[in-house]
C-alpha cells in the first residue's frame, strides 16, 4: 500500500502556505533592493575617498562593495527565477536558483579576496622602497567614511539575517554572510587608517591584506554552504528528532523504519516508511497515513511534499 501526500487547494493550509508564499517573495525582495541601494552608494563613497585619501584599505573596502553589487543583481536575477511556477521538467519548481545564486557569489567573493590580496602585497612593496606621506585631514575623512561603513553594514546585516531565517532562502543567507564580512572588512580598514595616522605607513596594506583573507574565508563559506543544499544535504539528527517527536505520538503507528528527505531550494520533501497493525484495514491505514501528512506539514516549516509508505509492522 503506498499513499502519496500533496497538499490540497481550497484547504485552510494551502491558503496559509499561498500567503507564506507571497510573503517569503516580498521579504527577498525588499531585502535584495535595499541591499543594492545601499552597496551602490557605499561603493561609490569608499572608492571616491579611497582614491583621493591614498588609503589601500579603503579603497580595497570598496572593490569589495562594488562586487557587493554584483552579487546582488545577480541575486536579484536568479530570484526572480526561482519564483517561476513548477513545469514538467521541473516538477518542484525552480527553487534550486537561489542556491545557484548563492554559489555564483560565493565564487565572486574569492576571486574578489584575491585581487585585494595581490594589490595590498603589491602596495607594501611600494611603500618599503618609497615613502609616502598622507595628509592628516584626508586621513581623518577616510576614518570617518570607515565608520560610516560599518554603522550602515551592521544594520544590514541584522535585517538580511532576520531575512535570512525568516525565509530560508541560501541567496539571502549568503548575502547576510557578506554584510558581516563587510562589517569586518571595514573595521580592518579603518584600524589601517589609524596607524597610517600614527606614522605606521605600512599598516594599511596589511589591513588590506587582511580585509582580503576574510573575504577569502567568507567566500569559502558561501560555496560550502550553497553546495551543500545542491548536493543534497539536509539537516541530520535535528530533523530526524523533529520528525520522530511529531510521529512516534500518533495513535496506530508502531515504528518508524525508513525515513529520509530532499532539499528543493529552501524546501523539503519528506518520504517516510512506518509499521502499522497489519490487522487494519486499508482505510484505516489510510487515515494514519494523513494524519501523519497533516501534522508533519503542520509543524514543520517549508515542507513542500510528504510521502508515506505504510505497511504491516515487523
Amino acid at each position: 500500500m503506498f499513499r502519496l501526500f500533496f497538499h490540497k487547494s481550497g484547504n485552510v493550509a494551502q491558503v496559509d502556505q499561498s500567503s507564506g508564499k507571497q510573503e517569503r517573495e516580498i521579504l527577498i525582495r525588499n531585502n535584495i533592493n535595499l541591499g543594492l541601494a545601499s552597496n551602490i552608494v557605499l561603493a561609490i563613497l569608499k572608492i571616491t575617498v579611497g582614491i583621493v585619501g591614498h588609503s589601500r584599505a579603503l579603497l580595497a573596502d570598496g572593490i569589495n562593495s562594488t562586487s557587493d553589487v554584483a552579487y546582488y543583481i545577480v541575486v536579484k536575477v536568479f530570484s526572480r527565477l526561482a519564483l517561476k511556477p513548477a513545469d514538467r521538467e521541473h516538477p518542484y519548481g525552480h527553487h534550486q536558483m537561489e542556491s545557484i545564486s548563492a554559489v555564483v557569489i560565493g565564487a565572486f567573493v574569492i576571486t574578489t579576496a584575491i585581487a585585494i590580496f595581490w594589490d595590498s602585497i603589491n602596495t607594501a612593496y611600494e611603500i618599503f622602497t618609497s615613502q609616502q606621506r598622507v595628509e592628516y585631514s584626508i586621513q581623518l575623512f577616510t576614518l570617518v567614511t570607515a565608520g560610516f561603513t560599518i554603522l550602515v553594514k551592521m544594520i544590514l546585516f541584522i535585517y538580511t539575517k532576520r531575512v535570512a531565517r525568516k525565509t530560508g532562502s541560501a541567496a539571502i543567507s549568503a548575502l547576510s554572510h557578506d554584510h558581516r564580512n563587510d562589517i569586518l572588512a571595514s573595521t580592518g580598514a579603518a584600524f589601517g587608517i589609524m596607524l597610517g595616522w600614527a606614522g605606521v605607513p605600512w599598516g594599511d596594506p596589511l589591513a588590506g591584506a587582511v580585509v582580503a583573507l576574510i573575504v577569502l574565508r567568507t567566500g569559502i563559506e558561501i560555496l560550502r554552504e550553497s553546495s551543500e543544499e545542491l548536493m543534497d544535504t539536509v539537516p541530520g539528527d535535528a530533523l530526524e528528532k523533529k520528525i520522530n517527536a511529531i510521529v512516534t505520538p500518533i495513535i496506530g503507528v508502531r515504528q518508524i523504519e525508513e525515513m529520509s528527505a530532499h532539499r528543493f531550494g529552501p524546501y523539503l520533501v519528506i518520504n517516510l516508511t512506518v509499521g502499522i497493525d497489519g490487522e487494519l484495514s486499508v482505510t484505516k491505514g489510510d487515515a494514519i497515513a494523513t494524519e501523519i501528512e497533516n501534522r508533519i506539514d503542520r509543524e514543520i516549516e517549508l515542507v513542500r511534499r510528504v510521502y508515506v509508505h505504510y505497511h504491516p509492522a515487523k
